[in-house]
């Protein structure tokens, strides 16, 4: 039998269950509810008017749309970064309409709870201003009973959650207490402190999601991608403690982690692990103008539409290399000053999938779609083996002729093996 085909007929077999497998791909379109009462005017990347954005993405590839809560974001208001102030307004009413926006146009909604009145991240994990007088025991009692009746709601609202993160960036823990205070902090490094008090408090989350949304995707999120060791400290306590959930997710901003390469080797390093979960990236991101803010690792790729392009192209086709990961978002999609006429028209984030100064769709917008691996699967080399491309044995798509990386490559229907 001709080798070729022996090792074709092996990927395809070894492939298929996770080629197959659901792939969640959109972004977090939080805002775009305020966007659209400020008036921002979405257009496709020719100008066309878009009446419906969450029509359009659908219409582009994109199935899932990420959605943050907090608990009372008017409260949040009064600790939030000055510049944030304005971004901080996703209450449960706002969430409600949102989601079931989403569901009634057949998209897979995921509900971020922050359990925070703003945004919680690794360094800012604030207990909300009305849980602030209780002991641990009332704090469990808290979050299982505002996590139930939240979803209760979205689920009389026809917003039921089809994948729900207990927290955000929730590395170090959560709910540590009024701002400013790391009293219930976790620490790595073998250290106990308050991770008992931690896990207990996800524990009490991840129950009222049983209860109330059977069917959804419970989602742990950290985002110390260029970290392993935190990590796998992170995520061994969490198979250790037997917590119930069903999906890894992370944070991958390449102006903060570093270069696809640090992902690479965080995702191995997960997979190594056999955790025996799925992952997700719940959050990137790259700009198509200029650095973002507080940037703190060089990057490979221009500051620019190009640039921000290319970015996701990699992602994805380095992302077709691990078959557990089958979820990928976009955060602050919908970031578009055009047309506002609010606190939003400002416009200083470009790291969106809009251009600020005229409405129109990026190309990175478009990219999403390959996620999906329509494009990134094996079958598309069987069914284009004259195109001179040369693909990895992944199915993903190379942007160069393989000469010294190791590996075996396929270029018109012949192999490449570079040892």
């Amino acid at each position: 039998m001709n080798p070729f085909r022996i090792i074709i007929a092996f990927v395809i077999t070894f492939c298929s269950p996770y080629t197959n497998a659901q792939k969640y791909v959109g972004g977090d379109l939080s805002l775009l509810t305020k966007y659209e009462n400020q008036g921002a005017k979405y257009k496709d990347k020719n100008g066309t008017a878009i009446s419906d954005l969450l029509v359009y993405v659908k219409q582009q590839g994109w199935n899932t749309i990420r959605v943050r809560l907090f608990v009372d974001p008017v409260k949040g208001q009064t600790i939030t970064d000055a510049g944030n102030k304005k971004e901080v307004v996703q209450d449960l009413a706002y969430v409600k309409e949102l989601g079931k926006r989403i569901k009634d146009n057949g998209l897979y909604f995921l509900l971020d709870f922050q359990y925070s009145d703003t945004y919680a991240d690794p360094s800012k994990q604030w207990t909300p201003e009305d849980w602030q007088s209780f002991n641990d025991a009332q704090l469990q009692q808290e979050i299982y009973d505002y996590t139930l009746n939240c979803l209760q709601e979205l689920n009389g609202a026809g917003a039921t959650p089809d994948l729900i993160q207990t927290g955000n960036e929730i590395s170090y823990g959560m709910l540590w207490g009024a701002k400013g205070t790391n009293a219930n902090r976790c620490y790595t490094n073998s250290s106990t402190t308050n991770w008992t008090r931690f896990i207990n408090l996800l524990k009490q989350a991840g129950k009222a999601c049983r209860e109330a949304c059977p069917s959804a995707k419970i989602i742990i999120h950290s985002e110390r991608a260029a970290k392993p060791d935190v990590l796998t400290d992170f995520f061994d306590r969490m198979k250790n403690a037997e917590l119930d959930y069903d999906i890894i997710g992370l944070s991958y901003y390449p102006y903060f982690h570093g270069k696809l390469s640090v992902l690479a080797n965080a995702l191995n390093t997960l997979e190594n692990k056999n955790y025996g979960k799925q992952i997700q990236i719940v959050e990137t991101g790259y700009p198509s103008q200029w650095a973002v803010p507080g940037t703190t690792e060089a990057v490979d790729y221009d500051y620019s539409v190009d640039g921000q392009k290319q970015f996701i192209t990699d992602l994805i086709e380095m992302l077709a290399e691990h078959p557990l990961v089958n979820g990928l978002s976009w955060w602050w999609a919908e970031a578009n000053a055009n047309g506002c006429t609010g606190d939003l028209k400002n416009g200083w984030y470009n790291a969106g999938l809009f251009d600020n100064s005229n409405g129109k769709a990026l190309d990175a917008l478009y990219e999403m779609k390959r996620f999906h691996g329509d494009e990134t699967s094996i079958n598309s080399i069987t069914k284009n083996h004259n195109e001179d491309i040369w693909h990895k044995i992944s199915g993903s798509r190379l942007h160069y002729e393989p000469t010294s990386t190791k590996g075996i490559f396929i270029n018109k229907g012949r192999k490449l093996i570079v040892k």
